[in-house]
């Protein structure tokens, strides 16, 4: 965090329009606090930024500038466009793709055009993979050498490679088909004398990501193996880039988000809208549909009219029991879309899980319905009523938690986000299954609730 007394030197540097002074105490800040320091600006004092900061001086805080994807374009608007271009071409090019794949296309076009051809064309191999895939996602920056050299010579590829690369922690092993052979890390070359071959110290046991695997798969094989970073390759195994842990911490922040965003059937919850009718319009299709399920839902409730007419305390229970379907099922979804997320689903048998949630929703069931069986006859005077809703708690809490374990399995076997099963969609199904099983039972006691 920037001290208040550095902030104060900043700001009164950039209003007394002292060049020296501002770049002597901005350019000590650690990048993230430069970052920080730039978004609190107004326009004015940005702009006056753009003057006393080089295109590679400003690169290196753009990189750590955590703004809403539409406010990149607000930014490189205020740029002149040949500084804009520059800036970018000095980025690492992963974030340099990032950025750009917020742009319209022919703004993206234009960048490209005027930025130096070396880096235009690095970004150009990037922008054409899928988002969301590890090639989208990747970096060309990166230190590889040859099977049969020496360390000697190694180490003299690294000390020029270096400067540019995104990590140097790791060094990967090409054979004479440009193929990936092996890695070696920083330590192995310092360790080993310098006449040592490279291929005596290669591990050859990589573990590697195809260009076009899932981001979130990406993610969960870099934090099960504990890697700085992860090689990417092609079909025939040549090494197009790596993934470092920096990009992979970004991409889990964006998965947890988005699957958070759906499990409360909101979109884009990693922005905050500034207009009333921008979120409105985000949240009402789930809301639209969420609101027929809930007529379908009235419309069952009114099918047992009669039912309700002869006894009328039953329409007490009703929220219980729908609240009830709602929590436990809610709660068996968590369970399932984490496992999923995690990976953890992989290795266990998902019949396990559904036993499990049965069984789960077997010993809750069957407390809480005791316990209400036991509340309501003392409170109304009326076992038959008491019954009747425990056996209706113990049945429902059985169906729902398996409602909300089996949904997010099946929609996973079909490729399907399992995290669109949201809570308020579980929620709302649990309603109609809780008053059809509530209504049902309270039809078969009938003859005993009718003093």
């Amino acid at each position: 965090m920037i001290h208040q007394m550095n902030r104060e030197l900043l700001i009164d540097s950039l209003q007394n329009e002292d060049i020296e002074k501002f770049r002597n105490e901005f350019l000590e800040l650690h990048p993230y606090d430069q970052a920080s320091f730039f978004k609190e600006l107004d326009e004015i004092n940005r702009e006056k930024i753009y003057h006393y900061l080089s295109p590679e001086e400003m690169a290196t805080l753009f990189e750590n500038l955590e703004i809403d994807d539409n406010d990149y374009k607000d930014v490189l608007a205020e740029m002149n466009p040949n500084y804009a271009a520059d800036m970018i071409s000095k980025m690492y090019v992963d974030d340099a793709v990032d950025v750009l794949n917020e742009l319209e296309k022919d703004q993206v076009v234009s960048y490209l055009t005027i930025m130096d051809k070396e880096a235009a064309q690095e970004i150009k191999e990037l922008l054409h993979y899928e988002e969301y895939t590890a090639g989208s996602i990747m970096t060309t920056d990166f230190v590889s050498i040859s099977a049969n050299q020496t360390v000697r010579s190694a180490m003299y590829i690294l000390k020029n490679e270096a400067p540019k690369a995104e990590t140097i922690y790791y060094i990967y092993v090409l054979d004479e088909y440009k193929r990936l052979a092996g890695v070696i890390s920083l330590r192995d070359l310092i360790v080993n004398d310098d006449d040592t071959m490279i291929s005596e110290i290669t591990n050859d046991r990589i573990v590697s990501v195809s260009v076009g695997e899932d981001q979130e798969e990406v993610a969960r094989k870099i934090k099960d193996y504990n890697f700085l970073a992860l090689p990417v390759v092609d079909f025939q195994n040549h090494l197009l880039g790596i993934i470092t842990v920096d990009d992979v911490m970004d991409v889990m922040e964006e998965e947890a988000s988005d699957d958070y965003s759906k499990l409360a059937a909101v979109s884009d919850m990693d922005t905050i809208d500034r207009s009333p009718f921008s979120a409105a319009r985000k949240r009402l299709p789930w809301l639209i549909i969420l609101l027929f399920l809930g007529m379908m839902t009235a419309s069952l409730i009114g099918r047992f009219e009669d039912t309700l007419n002869k006894v009328a305390i039953l329409a007490v229970f009703i929220p219980l029991i729908a609240g009830m379907a709602g929590n436990t099922g809610t709660q068996a979804l968590a369970v399932a879309v984490r496992g999923i997320a995690t990976g953890d689903l992989e290795k266990e048998n998902k019949w396990k899980l559904i036993l499990r949630e049965a069984g789960t929703g077997l010993i809750t069931g069957a407390i809480c319905g005791i316990l209400v069986a036991i509340i309501i006859f003392f409170w109304q005077g009326n076992i038959f009523l008491g019954i009747l809703v425990g056996i209706s708690i113990l049945c429902t809490l059985i169906v729902a938690t398996l409602a909300g374990a089996l949904i997010p399995l099946i929609m996973h076997k079909f490729k399907i986000d399992p995290a669109v099963a949201s809570g308020p969609f579980i929620t709302t199904i649990n309603d109609l299954i809780s008053i059809l099983i509530y209504f049902g039972m309270a039809t078969i006691f009938m003859s005993y609730l009718i003093k």
